[in-house]
């Protein structure tokens, strides 16, 4: 039983450990726990105690967000909102302190309060049909007992024999109908059998009576891991304070703010924009920097000012906002630094540097960046040497000027004096603890507000004593891209699917590379971990993955991937220091996409650095995570600003593992102000104040140039192919790919700012010789220079003898004829030189040397990964010429990421594996077709559709996950449409429980729906049996009037009236009208709407009372002229209709006067009623002019809902749209026999007597038939009905 037992500590998340309560919230814990203890009276009752458990859990965390109450026949449950209709999330039986017979021991747990939960358990989720329990609880004040609901779902609701039993009882079809026989006959003999396999937590709050009493605030840290215990964060699951995708608004809001930036929403899009005029204020960052940008001239300076925008405007707002971000940036991470150094030294302030003493104005702020950060100690200047002598060496191109900084302007050109207003949500507070207002200088403002948050997210649990909100650094990710993805289409992808993604995409990988490497059968990593005996080879195989992500955006994926890339190593057991020794007391795991390292005793690692053990540990992950980000990690991005994201994404992710060096392993000085092999300073920095604090003082390890592997350009354009020969450049070149490969690793890791660029140039000489190469073998280039030869020839021919002057007259012609051709190749190979679409060129061919062979060829990558930008094909329409030429995948329609998808297919190696997450909408759209045909060319492994789950905030887009591997077609891959993103019990276990077989020959041409093969069987069987539906109606499907304004054609009864008092001939052309919610099925549809319906061709001079009342509508009835220039036109758009006419033409407008079937366009189930009274339709109905009553019941029964369900685009909110693309081919059977006419006939009457009356048994009879009409047996019933066959 005690390794079921749980300590507090051990069952919460692990990420959510490293989350530093604030001392206030501690506090509050401290004081109603203890207030909860002494109120305890064991003379009173169990209501009585109950109460002071729902105070408890109300007054310390749920109220007013979460309702706590009883429900039903529950003790006391706490629903996951605020209102008693929200679902429950936590069940809690309460026990009174003396009611020992009934409460839980640790020794035997199947007594009454247990059996009394599994009854709860079960009510919610069978009856109910309850998702959303995440724990449940039993209490008797002093002792807790916690259950995760994952274990009550394994063990009970799983269990189809107890179910059927608790079904039973329920119904009241067994012996007795009291709880207490439930409890004694059934939920006590099925707790005896899986007792010693349920895992819980126990705690006793008598155990903890000494911190909760005493005065001695060090004693409070040993309650945090109680206080997280019952918190919302951990017993409903909610996302916490260090969760990667919990943006924290506030602290949002206020950085936008004093950037220069606002968040608005546009349609279902939320965007960053600079502050509107009239709104911005002049000493916000952007604002600034535009104004001196502006004011200097110095757009006009740059090279290409055409590459940031259109109109000066946009230039100066492009420019500005890189900068703001190249220089916010920087202080982000520099605030991280701080934040790590003060952790590293036992919460030494003195390592503090981010603030106005040491950094008074910008022109400081520029020194910091550039004299301290990018200088070795020796080097720096004197001004700084005192100032930031505590602020270590970096070596990182971070702290380099950009080239943009060196063409523009570097942050000292802000000016200093510059105020702005204080936010009215601000988190600053003034010297009497309120919120703070007025205006601050900037750069005071900035460093205050930072000043605000703690940005300490690594080390153990600890309380935070000033109360300030945790900023995780991983946040920092969603924020950027957030700010930089608004204009870009590119969305912030949540943790959960970044992890998700990485881990089945690079432990497959992984495993590939090893049978490729050693030859071994293996399928998973535990088999793998059985047959390594090398760990130093096991190493080198698992560093030399390629890892892309081709759209990078702020670096998510590949910081998922390194994250999960060293989780594997863990789990393959193969994880260790530069000596070679395991670190096998600790374990790594990815934990809500970040890493986390616990020991044995799954305590959370802490870096110490006078600690051996400790150091070896951080040194080890430091050297893992930049042997991966050298060595694995690739992205490109379009966006300047992504690119510097991503780096300092990766830059950050070393940084949480940066160490002092070791003194004792270190050769030359141990610390940058101490003279070699000694504690004592220099000479230079005696006279400083506080020398005695630089004694001893050690190095950080510096970091490396990793910004070589995160590249800017468009990827999807190249002037050169994969295919092209570089084995000619090679042998012409100096250069050997060795030689590439040897520069670019020692550009990385070089020492100095001049072996940097040294290795710059080399790498750039090296990629200019292979460009000239290549461009050299172009065909046009090789008929250039042989046409060129030939002219020459005929232009300097001499001969032996005079020629004639047909001689002359032909050589002359040929002249003009090769010089023709010679002007039309230039003019080409110019004009593909001068073409603005390969400005922003990428050349993959050989811009990864890490992905060429030594022969040059391109080899590819392990995995490509990401999450494309989303942009419609009218944004990029001056590239689709290129695209077109280029693509196999190109239509016209199509939205960028599906060129994305066969790009990363072509950068793929042989066998390797493609993961994205992009909209479902290529699979039905008629512009997927091509993209259709395309992935089925390759080895389909996993398609995982989100239907209209709302995935990302920013955006309403349905999204789905393909998993693609580079190889050849196999006939079935595994696919599970999602119908939640709430998982209970973890992502995987849901995906397990959900997932298909989908056959690839089952997917249509013309659209593929996910249905699992046994379904697709089905189908397939149904649609060779019946007729289309299109041909059993000769093609009459007509979709309703679209007028164009329904606010002057559609009119109500009244104003009917009116009109045929004015005019009785108005009547003519006044029909009945219904919209898609009047349709109900089989009801005769009703509405007290009219259609005045004025089709093309008519005289409306007729219609004198019509031409009056349409005239009030004029303006807005009026198509827009095919020459209008303007944006705003009030009226309809251009057509060839009179402004008095319907707009749509409606050639077929007396199908609506004859009998009919009409459907709406948008419905939840077949929805499929009869009208025989000549009612027009709205266009959000379908109607169907051919009728029968068989035809009628087909298309409402059972079948159809299948086939609905089955091959229909799923809309939001569970709405099915049976569009004509996809209804037309469903199957149609004739009922000779009349059985079902009749029934349809019976239950056409009923809804006439009363549209309410229940035919349920009448259509059950009709679904029966129509199983027998389609000759289904009763497994196929099943699988239409829904039910596991």
């Amino acid at each position: 039983m005690p390794e079921q037992i749980l300590k507090p500590k051990q069952s919460l998340n692990k990420a959510f450990l490293k989350v530093k309560p604030n001392r206030s919230a501690i506090e509050s814990f401290k004081t109603n726990l203890l207030q909860l203890v002494d109120r305890i009276n064991e003379s009173e009752s169990e209501e009585f105690h109950k109460n002071l458990v729902i105070d408890f859990l109300k007054k310390t965390y749920y109220d007013p967000s979460h309702y706590i109450n009883t429900k039903g026949r529950n003790d006391l449950v706490i629903h996951t909102g605020e209102k008693a209709k929200s679902s429950v999330g936590v069940i809690i039986e309460t026990k009174k302190p003396t009611n020992k017979s009934e409460m839980l021991s640790r020794e035997n747990i199947n007594s009454k309060a247990l059996q009394e939960l599994v009854l709860y358990y079960l009510r919610e989720r069978i009856t109910q049909k309850n998702l959303e329990v995440k724990h449940l609880l039993v209490t008797n004040i002093h002792e807790w007992f916690i259950f995760d609901a994952q274990i009550f779902d394994r063990h009970f609701a799983q269990n189809k024999g107890l179910v059927k039993q608790f079904e039973d009882f329920e119904s009241g079809r067994l012996a007795e109908i009291k709880t207490d026989f439930f409890y004694k006959n059934i939920a006590e003999p099925a707790i005896e059998k899986v007792k010693d396999q349920i895992t819980f937590t126990h705690f006793d709050i008598r155990d903890y009576n000494k911190p909760l009493r005493n005065q001695d605030k060090k004693d409070d840290s040993k309650l945090i891991a109680l206080f997280k215990l019952l918190s919302p964060e951990h017993l409903l699951k909610l996302p916490f304070a260090n969760d990667s995708n919990s943006l924290d608004k506030r602290f949002y809001s206020e950085l936008l703010h004093i950037i220069g930036l606002t968040e608005t929403k546009q349609g279902g899009k939320k965007l960053i924009e600079r502050s509107a005029k009239g709104k911005r204020n002049s000493g916000s960052i952007l604002e600034d920097a535009i104004i001196q940008l502006d004011s200097l001239d110095k757009i006009s300076q740059l090279d290409k000012p055409s590459h940031y925008g259109n109109s000066l405007e946009e230039r100066l707002f492009n420019v500005g906002l890189e900068l703001s971000i190249t220089w916010i940036n920087r202080i982000l991470f520099l605030k991280l630094l701080e934040a790590q150094l003060i952790s590293y030294n036992k919460g030494d302030k003195s390592f503090a540097f981010l603030n106005k003493k040491n950094i008074h104005d910008w022109d400081d702020l520029n020194s910091l960046f550039f004299q301290v950060l990018a200088k070795k100690t020796e080097d720096r200047n004197e001004d700084v040497k005192e100032i930031f002598a505590k602020v270590p060496y970096l070596n990182s191109s971070l702290f380099e000027p950009t080239f943009l900084e060196q063409k523009t302007i570097m942050v000292n050109f802000l000016k200093n004096e510059k105020t702005i207003p204080v936010i009215s949500s601000t988190v600053l507070k003034d010297v009497h603890g309120k919120k703070l207002n007025g205006e601050l200088t900037t750069l005071e403002y900035l460093f205050r507000f930072l000043d605000a948050y703690d940005f300490a997210s690594e080390g153990s649990e600890e309380i935070q004593e000033d109360n300030k909100t945790l900023i995780n650094a991983s946040v920092l990710g969603l924020i950027f891209e957030k700010i930089n993805g608004y204009k870009d289409g590119s969305f912030f992808t949540p943790g959960f699917i970044t992890m998700y993604m990485c881990r089945e995409t690079i432990r497959k990988a992984v495993i590939q590379k090893f049978k490729e490497a050693k030859g071994w059968e293996v399928e998973n990593l535990e088999q793998l971990y059985d047959k390594i005996d090398d760990r130093n080879e096991a190493n080198e195989l698992v560093n030399s993955l390629k890892i892309c992500d081709p759209a990078v955006g702020s670096g998510h994926f590949l910081v998922s991937a390194l994250n999960e890339i060293i989780a594997v190593k863990n789990d393959l057991k193969i994880l260790q220091d530069r000596s070679g020794k395991r670190l096998k007391e600790y374990q790594v795991e990815v934990v809500n996409d970040e890493l986390i390292v616990t020991d044995e005793d799954g305590e959370l690692f802490e870096y110490h650095p006078n600690n051996k053990e400790s150091q070896r540990i951080q040194e080890t992950l430091f050297h893992e995570k930049q042997t991966i980000i050298e060595n694995c990690l690739f992205g490109v991005d379009i966006n300047p600003n992504s690119v510097k994201i991503c780096r300092l994404r990766l830059w950050i992710e070393l940084l949480k593992s940066a160490y002092y060096k070791d003194p004792i392993t270190l050769t030359g000085n141990s610390s940058p102000v101490c003279y070699a092999d000694s504690d004592e300073v220099r000479d230079e920095y005696r006279d400083l104040r506080g020398s005695e604090n630089l004694k001893g003082q050690r190095e950080l390890e510096t970091l490396p140039n990793i910004d070589i592997n995160i590249k800017c350009g468009n990827s999807l354009v190249s002037r050169f192919g994969l295919e092209e020969d570089l084995s000619q450049a090679l042998k012409k070149s100096k250069f050997s790919i060795d030689a590439y490969r040897i520069a670019v690793d020692r550009y990385r890791n070089a020492e100095s700012k001049e072996e940097k660029r040294e290795m710059e140039n080399l790498i750039n000489a090296i990629k200019s010789d292979f460009r000239s190469e290549i461009a050299n073998n172009d065909p046009k280039v090789k008929r250039k220079a042989k046409l060129g030869g030939e002219l020459y020839n005929l232009t300097m021919q001499t001969a032996l003898f005079e020629e004639s002057a047909k001689e002359k007259k032909a050589r002359l012609a040929k002249i003009d004829k090769v010089s023709k051709e010679l002007e039309k190749l230039e003019t080409e190979i110019e004009e593909i030189k001068a073409n603005q679409i390969f400005e922003n060129a990428f050349e993959w061919r050989f811009e990864f040397p890490e992905v060429l062979n030594v022969e040059g060829d391109f080899v590819g990558f392990d995995v490509v990964i990401g999450n494309p930008p989303y942009i419609r094909q009218e944004e990029f329409s001056s590239l689709k010429p290129y695209l077109q030429g280029r693509y196999q995948t190109y239509a016209g329609t199509a939205d960028l990421y599906v060129y994305f998808v066969e790009l990363s297919m072509n950068l793929l190696k042989d066998t390797g594996n493609f993961v994205f997450i992009i909209p479902n909408k290529w699979m039905r759209a008629g512009y997927g077709k091509a993209m259709r045909n395309y992935v089925k060319g390759f080895s389909i492994q996993e398609i995982l559709d989100f239907g209209d789950l709302q995935v990302f905030e920013e955006a309403t887009t349905y999204p789905l996950i393909i998993g693609l591997e580079k190889n050849i077609p196999i006939d079935k891959f595994t696919a599970v449409n999602l119908e939640t993103l709430d998982f209970p019990l973890g992502m995987e276990s849901y995906l397990a429980e959900n997932r298909i077989e989908v056959l690839e020959e089952g997917l249509a041409d013309d659209g593929w729906t996910l249905t699992d093969s046994k379904a697709q069987k089905l189908i397939s069987k149904l649609k060779s049996q019946g007729v289309p539906l299109s041909e059993y109606v000769d093609g009459k499907i007509f979709r309703g009037v679209l007028t164009g304004l329904n606010e002057a054609f559609v009119i109500d009864q009244e104003t009917k009236d009116r009109l045929m008092a004015e005019d009785p001939k108005s009547e003519e052309i006044i029909k009945p009208f219904l919209a898609g919610r009047d349709i109900k099925r089989y009801q005769q549809p009703k509405s007290d709407k009219f259609l005045i319906f004025t089709r093309r061709g008519i005289e409306i001079e007729n219609y004198p009372a019509i031409l009056s009342y349409l005239e009030g509508f004029r303006k807005s009835l009026e198509p827009k002229p095919k020459d209008f220039k303007g944006t705003n036109w009030p009226g309809r758009k251009p057509g060839s209709y009179k402004w008095y006419e319907i707009q749509d033409a409606v050639d077929y407008y007396e199908e609506f006067e004859k009998e009919k079937i009409i459907y709406p366009n948008i419905c939840k189930r077949p929805e499929f009623a009869f009208d025989d009274s000549s009612k027009y339709t709205n266009q959000k109905c379908f109607i169907i002019s051919h009728f029968d009553f068989g035809f009628l019941g087909i298309l409402n029964s059972k079948i159809t809902y299948f086939l609905f369900e089955q091959i229909l685009p799923k809309l939001r909110g569970g709405f099915l749209e049976p569009s004509y693309l996809y209804f037309k081919d469903f199957p149609i059977l004739k009922d000779e026999t009349g059985r079902i006419d009749l029934l349809v006939e019976q239950i056409l009457e009923a809804k006439k007597q009363n549209p309410t009356s229940d035919t349920s048994t009448l259509e059950a009879e009709i679904d029966q038939l129509v199983y027998e009409l389609y000759g289904l047996s009763e497994d196929e019933i099943g699988i239409v009905e829904g039910r596991k066959v």
